[in-house]
């Protein structure tokens, strides 16, 4: 999420928090290592970010939802 959040421009960041009901403070949170996402935000997360990379050329890749939980087993 980190590396997303650096490569991602300010408009890319807030389409991702619009379109998981959330704010870019609450991604850098979880960027930062500073909050662990939910399951199911998590979910929402990954969904979002691939939603959002595929328009960029490459230039971001979606973020596994594994990354962002405090227990990636729960996905397993």
């Amino acid at each position: 999420m980190q590396q997303f959040m650096r490569a991602a421009n300010k408009r890319e960041r807030a389409e991702v928090a619009e379109l998981c009901d959330t704010t870019v403070g609450y991604l850098y949170q979880v960027a930062g290592g500073h909050r662990h996402a939910s399951a199911y935000m998590a979910m929402r997360l990954e969904e979002a970010t691939r939603r959002v990379a595929a328009g960029t050329g490459g230039r971001l890749a979606a973020v596994p939802r594994s990354s962002l939980v405090r227990h990636p087993e729960v996905f397993a």
